[in-house]
């Protein structure tokens, strides 16, 4: 916000770090206006594009796109800008130039004036005296009303304020007001004022023009004797009458007030003087601080100001604080601890020496209106309004006496008491950083100041659901950053050490990245103005603006460098521990416990005596986020103080009163039931983490009826999944089961290695009676449990718990909808067989052998072939992204351990199945198979045995590539599957992968896998071996997936494009070839009795491309089409005809010219969205015509119809030849 915009408007988000490089560079490569030729040949060709509107935009657009470039380095354009202006003003000035040439030139114009800024811009106009008339008379030709010119008006008014700046007087140009027919000619002097005020109410952005040039106008030496009072009369006037509440009243007091601001801002004080009573009068009768419009509320906040500035004299405080010479060399020497002696002419110890001579004189009593007037700006809701009184509060007070300018530093402190608004806060920030850069602010004043400024530094109020806060943390920044620049080191050396510390707990721990950003820039300002923050340098160097960017390199990197740094440690820990863990994100607490376990071993005992006793109150406090924060914190500092003792072999650091208070979190909350409803969504999984922390930290708590609390809990919370909200579903899950497998191993291993048998059985038969659980959610968590279970409580129990996982990931009729118990389950498999490990030789109840590791390959392949669908689409999905994953790890287990377990055909199966998922359609998927498929291609220690055509596999993906293929890109993964068609043991597979993709809806992947479909049968076309195994291949493909819609739809739209492109053209010169004819009948069997449209339609498309095959073949197609020419649906109907229509056009060479001719006329002239009768009477028609038999109608069977009556009746084939 504030000090971004004061570093150069950096707007860069978090999600876009990676592009950030990139940005910065090309803000500042640019050294000249490179493109300055180009523009000069766009000006140039204005004379001959004007008249074509698609020329004339382009040309615009290509000047914009020019001009915006220089948008953050506008300087560059200055030596430009005179031979771009004259170039553009001779067109304007020519008077053969059409109107729309004229208007295209001052679009040019306003362009550049955009990019540099109007008031660069305007001192290059020409402005002699022969300039005013041509230009006043252009402007009053000009339509207000006409929106496509508005650019002409804006830069017209601009050109007009430059010109009514001649330094003569006006009635010089009038010459003879009296014209030879005696009328009298209007005084330029009126002409100009009154086109100003025309234009002061327009609802376009020549308003803000002419308030320029009312400003310029009406404060010349013989205008404001004339018309000033004339002109204030009727803008007060205007104001009076207009209100707020309507656009059009919004409009009008938004020029009047324009004006009246930009006019006592130019004005000299002693000509405004006397009117500004009398608007400050009026514009309190406006309660423009009712208004919601924020542009009114700034412009009125503006206006005070002004009138402000008019009260007071234009003088400048001899008692400011001024800071001497300025020296980067004496900064870094006072760093060192040199003594450095600066020379200020300025200095509060002068103030006293000079107050004797300041002038005395009278406060008049407005400016006290004024003042409380700004000081209510301070606390608007809108940023900009309170920006402005900010800088209002500044200005006004370097003209007041220290004892008043005083008093408005106190009532500006008042707004930041904790019962104003974050709005009030901000507004007061923008104030001190505004009387501090100006050297208002006096160094008695910073003892008060400073801690107001790092409370700003950590405001954060929470409203609902998220907290508001994010803007004064930014204006706190800015005001460290502004005090950098105004006080001499001396000044600022008590605050250092908390300012400093309080940047960087901003920078490193603030949730929003412009306040992490803008500290970071804040303790830059400091180390390079002040040299006196400790370990500057250093800290830049880690904390810089990038690295700031990310919030979780912030909390779990940035910060432990910090904190290695003394002066630090413990101010970042109490943060962390007072504000971070009791925060509204839950994210910010979670990165803060991680945050403090990073940082433990920098205070270990710090942590042990002050932060843990601090903490656990907390953990079982009444504020459910504090009670969160505080139980992650409590873990992770626990298995951080576990690891050091560890690490320096060392006794524990805790005591028995933290051991004692560690165990009764849970003991407390469950006593207080706290588990329950949306509070226990949080601290479910909050203990289950401390669960696991501890048990991993070896807590003596081995026999202590704590453990079965903690079991409880875990249990609990997995059978409780399905009653908990989605979104911490997964989280509650995941901690459960992390927390089980830690509890297990740290205290039910006995000391001779094994389980206790009773307690063994329990579990397991618990957990396996609860996978049959009708609840999904259920399956899943206990799923998951029994793969987490280590290797003793498994022992002896592998073939029962591997039984049980089978039920779970088998479908069946009942829980077939249920695809993340199934996915859970695969997971299982995998994690137990790496846990249990591999003895060929071994039994079945203890380790992975050759009696169940056929068992275990079925259940993972069978994953495979899971296409469940449901509301939220391919569900089957993740179940085989969980059999994918499951059976690379196990294959690469088996590898390294007992290779001859893998058996020939399941590794063919294995790299079969992988092949076919990596020619599918869906991205993520199809890479995920891909880099398995290519893990075990190249694994090499041993390299996986088996794999069938790995020389081919290997020539197809180079080793170099394996790491780096991109999977996702269809342009890339494609053209390469495609070449495992040329592969016998893949081809069946593969092609049934890229039939789901060629026919499928997505652009991209249709285009790239039919494209690299059509080049491969391209370059069999000449191999009638490979076209036919091919083709045998295909026909099998569509048989074995008859009547199932996930393939055998886009199959149809597969062939339809096959047989458009020619790919089976090798078979046309072959009557009745066996292919075309086992296609037909297979399109007849799917799309028979189907009520599917999309599937109709795609089998027209395939019966149409059919056609081009002779023989018998012919006929019946044509029987098939026609008896669709009067199906029950209209739009199949109508499909039907047009198809066809198109057909016979391709191939006309299946029956006479006359005949085609006629047939034709009959598709195009029928309307087939008529009744059946109608419909069949001229489809019949077409049958005799092409001399096909016509299809008969039978009645329909009661039995087969169901409600439906004998009276119904169908058509169907007669005869065995059809």
């Amino acid at each position: 916000m504030v000090l971004n915009e004061i570093n150069g408007g950096e707007l860069e988000q978090e999600d876009n770090r990676s592009l950030e490089p990139d940005v910065i560079s090309r803000g500042n490569i640019l050294a000249s206006f490179t493109e300055s030729k180009e523009a000069q040949e766009l000006i140039s060709s204005l004379r001959s594009v004007h008249e074509d509107l698609i020329l004339q935009e382009t040309a615009i657009q290509k000047f914009k796109v020019i001009m915006n470039t220089y948008q953050e380095q506008p300087h560059l354009l200055d030596p430009h800008l005179e031979g771009m202006l004259a170039s553009l003003l001779d067109i304007i000035r020519d008077e053969a130039s059409p109107p729309s040439l004229v208007h295209l030139s001052f679009k040019f114009l306003y362009i550049i004036s955009k990019v540099r800024g109007y008031k660069t811009f305007l001192r290059l106009f020409p402005h002699e005296v022969v300039d005013v008339h041509p230009v006043l008379d252009m402007l009053v030709r000009q339509n207000p009303k006409d929106y496509e010119t508005w650019e002409t008006r804006y830069m017209l008014l601009l050109w007009l304020s430059v010109t009514c700046l001649i330094p003569f007087d006006l009635a010089r140009l009038d010459g003879n007001l009296s014209s030879l027919e005696g009328c009298v000619r209007v005084p330029i002097m009126d002409r100009i004022l009154t086109v100003a005020k025309s234009y002061l109410v327009v609802s376009d952005k020549a308003r803000d023009a002419a308030a320029i040039l009312i400003s310029k106008f009406i404060t010349r030496p013989d205008v404001k004797q004339k018309r000033m009072a004339d002109f204030l009369d009727w803008t007060l006037s205007t104001l009076s009458k207009s209100s707020f509440q309507s656009i059009e009243g919004t409009i009008v007091m938004d020029g009047m007030l324009q004006a009246l601001a930009q006019l006592f801002k130019h004005g000299k004080r002693e000509d405004c003087l006397p009117y500004a009573s009398t608007v400050l009068e009026c514009l309190d009768n406006c309660k423009l601080a009712d208004s919601n419009q924020t542009l009114l509320r700034k412009l009125g906040v503006k206006l005070v100001q002004r009138l402000g500035l008019t009260f007071l004299k234009p003088k400048v405080a001899k008692w400011r604080y001024q800071r001497g010479f300025r020296s980067l060399a004496a900064n870094l020497q006072f760093s060192a601890g040199g003594s450095v002696v600066q020379k200020t002419t300025n200095t509060a110890a002068a103030v006293t020496e000079q107050e004797d001579e300041e002038e005395e004189y009278d406060i008049p009593g407005e400016v006290e209106h004024v003042v409380e007037q700004l000081l209510i700006g301070l606390k608007d809701k809108d940023t900009i309004v309170r920006w402005s009184a900010a800088k209002g509060i500044g200005r006004l007070t370097g003209r007041l006496p220290k004892e008043l300018a005083d008093d408005v530093v106190g009532s500006v402190l008042e707004c930041f008491s904790f019962q104003e608004t974050d709005n009030s806060w901000h507004g007061g920030c923008l104030a001190l950083a505004e009387l501090g850069r100006r050297g208002l602010l006096l160094p008695s004043r910073l003892s008060e100041v400073v801690p107001v400024i790092l409370k700003g530094l950590t405001f954060d109020e929470k409203r609902g659901a998220c907290s508001v806060g994010s803007n004064v943390r930014d204006a706190a920044c800015y005001v460290c950053w502004a005090f950098a620049r105004a006080y001499d080191p001396l000044e600022l050396k008590p605050f250092v050490n908390q300012i400093s510390s309080a940047l960087v707990i901003t920078a490193i721990f603030d949730r929003d990245i412009n306040c992490r950003r803008a500290a970071s820039a804040a303790f830059q300002e400091n180390v390079g103005r002040q040299g006196t923050f400790p370990h500057g340098i250093d800290i830049l160097t880690a904390a810089d603006y990038f690295a700031v960017g990310k919030i979780a390199n912030c909390f779990l990197n940035v910060s432990v460098y910090i904190a290695g740094f003394p002066e630090y440690t413990e101010p970042m820990i109490d943060h962390l521990v007072n504000m971070k863990i009791k925060h509204w994100d839950g994210v910010i607490r979670e990165l803060s416990a991680k945050a403090l376990h990073n940082l433990t071993p920098q205070a270990p005992e710090y942590m042990t005596s002050f932060v843990l006793p601090v903490l656990l109150p907390l953990a079982v406090g009444t504020d459910l986020h504090t009670r969160h924060g505080a139980i992650l914190a409590c873990a992770e500092i626990t298995h951080a103080l576990s690891k050091l003792a560890e690490e320096n072999k060392r006794s524990s650091f805790l005591n028995k009163k933290i051991l004692e208070g560690l165990k009764q979190i849970h003991v407390e909350l469950c006593r207080r039931q706290l588990y329950r409803g949306l509070g226990g969504e949080l601290m479910r999984p909050a203990v289950c983490t401390l669960i696991e922390k501890l048990s991993v930290s070896k807590m003596p708590f081995r026999g202590d009826p704590i453990i079965g609390g903690w079991q409880w809990l875990i249990n609990d919370s997995l059978r409780s999944l399905h009653l908990v909200s989605s979104t911490t579903r997964q989280q509650i899950k995941e901690s459960a089961v992390s927390a089980l497998a830690a509890l297990c191993n740290e205290y039910y291993c006995l000391k001779e290695g094994g389980a206790h048998p009773v307690q063994q059985d329990e579990l397991v038969k618990q957990y396996m009676s609860d996978l049959q659980s009708p609840e999904e959610m259920m399956r899943c968590g206990f799923s998951l449990a029994l793969g987490a279970l280590p290797g003793f409580l498994l022992k002896g129990k592998l073939q029962e718990v591997l039984e049980g996982l089978k039920k779970v990931t088998c479908i069946s009729s009942k829980d077939a909808i249920f695809a993340e118990s199934r996915r859970d389950g695969l997971k299982a498999i995998a994690k137990i067989c790496l846990t249990v490990g591999v003895k060929g030789e071994g039994s079945p109840t203890e380790f992975v052998c050759k009696n169940n590791v056929g068992q275990i390959y079925n259940m993972l392949l069978d994953g495979l072939n899971d296409y469940t669908t449901d509301s939220r689409g391919d569900v089957g999905a993740w179940v085989r992204e969980a059999a994918m994953t499951s059976l690379v790890e196990v294959t690469l287990l088996l590898t390294q351990n007992e290779p001859a377990l893998i058996d020939a055909n399941v590794c063919k199966k294995i790299m079969c199945c992988l092949a076919q998922q990596s020619a599918e359609k869906i991205d993520r998927f199809r890479a995920h198979a891909g880099s398995a498929f290519l893990t075990l291609l190249y694994f090499d220690r041993p390299p996986v045995p088996h794999i069938p055509h790995r020389d081919d596999l290997e020539r197809i993906f180079p080793r170099s590539e394996a790491v780096t293929f991109n999977w996702n890109a269809p342009s890339q993964a494609f053209p390469r599957i495609t070449q495992f068609l040329g592969l016998p043991t893949y081809r069946y597979h593969v092609l049934t992968g890229l039939t789901v993709s060629v026919g499928g809806l997505t652009e991209s992947t249709v285009r790239c896998s039919s494209q690299s479909l059509f080049d491969y049968l391209k370059r069999i076309q000449n191999n009638m071996n490979a076209l036919s195994s091919f083709c045998e291949t295909l026909l099998q493909v569509f048989e074995d997936n008859l009547l199932n819609d996930r393939v055998s739809v886009p199959l149809l739209k597969m062939l339809d494009q096959l047989l458009a492109n020619g790919c089976f053209d090798i078979f046309v010169a072959e009557e009745n070839h066996p292919f075309p004819m086992k296609l037909l009948a297979l399109c007849k069997e799917e799309s028979k009795k189907s009520k599917d449209i999309q599937k109709l339609r795609s089998s027209i498309a395939v019966f149409c491309g059919l056609i081009q095959f002779p023989g018998d073949l012919r006929k019946k197609v044509l029987f098939q089409l026609f008896l669709l020419l009067c199906h029950p649906f209209p739009i199949i109907r109508k499909t039907t005809a047009s198809q066809i229509y198109e057909m016979l056009i391709t191939y006309s060479d299946i029956a006479d010219p006359d005949i085609i001719e006629e047939v034709m006329r009959i598709l195009s002239d029928t309307n087939w969205d008529a009744g059946l009768p109608l419909v069949r009477e001229q489809r019949n028609c077409i049958c005799d015509l092409m001399k096909v038999p016509k299809p008969q109608l039978v009645a329909k069977m009661e039995h087969v119809t169901g409600s439906m009556g004998h009276g119904n009746k169908v058509e169907v084939a007669i005869g065995s030849a059809i």
